[in-house]
């Protein structure tokens, strides 16, 4: 608190308070700090504050409820607000990052996401909490949560692993960094997918790699040559974007070449939980009799992005030398939130949940592939058995994919640029996710405005 009276120490109570409302950063039903806790952090006396707080209630900012604190005004609306209510800083950050969900990659039915059990189990969770579990110990991720995973991968995937083999971690950026400053040395040649990622690319030269984009066919990512690579990464489950399986006959291939050139097979299983083709082919890593791959697994994709929990499973030779640079990479993982998750995997209601998007997202698959070949059906769509992205091949004569997922955009559709995503043939469509897509109605209306779109240009 600024030195001066105590009619102007008074008024500073007045104005925080007063700011925060007209500014948004405190809303209808707030509650704000009580007049004990305030004058211990402006430093001054309790009758200051309680001053302060008088005027704010006389001109209807702030109101008592009793037991239940004092809050801003219910009916705030009422009040001749001078200032807006937003400043101009946060309506960029709106605008900038606040994206429509209607066919935006990477996010699943968030209609869909098992609150009640999740509240349950986030409560109960807090309830067990002991003081030693508020801190972080291990680099790798609590053992709990690792046990957990192992059990998973064992029964879901056919994986054998050791709760020391995994490392948690926020997600993908996180796993990559930490994978390839372990394995790799500079300027190593590492396959990708083309199409594939874009990060993934930014992720490997970041790091000091060369990137080597190879093409793809209906099997999957086409066998690289021996030679100088030291390390492949691969959609095998859902290539992303196409979502084109990689065949079991190519996913031996390529153990064989990995083993042949020392390789290091980097196994990205993001959505291979919902594999919902008629045959569904073993993970790589269930493959691996040569301990050749490293398996990467979310729980982003399951549940919801802003977990920000992910893993990976390496073999148990290389397990020290992921500790030896774990102070690099590790601890970035809300122990809370990693105990959540064991306890929502323990209880079962992981793999209930799982069950239940399956059929979900196979109804939804459905009604959007209708859809799409009813409305547009001049346009080519690539839908594989599998995942959670359909793929539309455009012949763009007046405007770029790129452009035309910005008219999009402004119609609340984000979807992504076919283009972006590939190096070499740079063919012209759009990438949409039908995962929150509810009802084959709302599909009609999302398509008819892409349809709407392509007609004005």
């Amino acid at each position: 608190m600024k030195s001066g009276t105590k009619q102007f120490a008074y008024e500073q109570v007045y104005q925080r308070i007063k700011e925060a409302i007209l500014t948004g950063t405190l809303s209808s039903g707030d509650r704000i700090p009580s007049s004990r806790a305030l004058a211990v952090d402006m430093g001054v006396s309790r009758g200051t504050v309680e001053e302060g707080y008088s005027r704010l209630k006389s001109e209807g900012y702030i109101e008592s409820n009793g037991k239940s604190g004092t809050k801003v005004s219910a009916n705030l609306h009422t009040i001749d607000v001078e200032v807006h209510q937003y400043s101009p800083l946060q309506s960029l950050s709106q605008s900038k990052f606040d994206c429509e969900i209607p066919f935006k990659l990477g996010i699943p039915a968030m209609d869909c996401f098992p609150r009640k059990v999740w509240s349950k189990t986030i409560a109960k969770c807090a309830r067990e909490t002991k003081v030693i579990d508020l801190y972080q110990k291990n680099p790798q991720g609590i053992l709990d949560l690792r046990i957990a995973i192992a059990r998973y991968l064992q029964m879901s995937k056919g994986i054998q692993c050791k709760p020391h083999q995994i490392f948690i971690t926020t997600g993908y950026i996180n796993s990559i960094n930490w994978i390839v400053q372990a394995l790799l040395r500079n300027n190593s040649k590492v396959v990708i997918e083309d199409p594939g990622y874009p990060l993934t690319r930014k992720l490997l030269r970041s790091n000091g790699l060369v990137p080597e984009p190879t093409e793809l066919d209906m099997e999957g990512l086409i066998i690289p040559p021996d030679g100088s690579f030291s390390a492949v990464i691969v959609t095998p489950a859902h290539q992303s974007p196409t979502c084109i399986a990689l065949s079991l006959r190519r996913r031996k291939d390529l153990l064989k070449w990995a083993t042949r050139n020392e390789a290091w097979i980097i196994e990205d299983d993001y959505d291979g939980d919902f594999c919902n083709g008629q045959h569904n082919n073993p993970a790589l890593k269930s493959l691996d009799v040569n301990n050749r791959v490293i398996y990467m697994g979310t729980f982003s994709k399951v549940l919801c992005p802003s977990l920000r929990l992910a893993y990976f499973v390496v073999p148990e030779y290389k397990v020290e030398t992921f500790l030896n640079i774990a102070d690099l990479h590790s601890n970035n993982v809300s122990e809370f939130t990693q105990r959540a998750v064991t306890l929502f995997m323990i209880e079962g209601h992981f793999y209930r949940h799982i069950q239940r998007m399956k059929e979900v997202y196979r109804v939804r698959r459905m009604f959007t592939l209708k859809v799409l070949k009813s409305i547009l059906n001049e346009v080519s769509v690539i839908h594989p058995d599998g995942g959670m992205n359909i793929t539309l091949l455009l012949s763009l004569n007046k405007c770029t994919d790129v452009e035309l997922s910005k008219y999009l955009l402004k119609k609340g559709l984000h979807v992504e640029p076919l283009s972006s995503w590939s190096t070499s043939e740079k063919k012209q469509g759009i990438i949409i996710s039908y995962a929150n897509i509810e009802n084959e109605d709302e599909c009609n209306k999302l398509v008819v405005k892409i349809k709407d779109v392509l007609q004005a240009l």
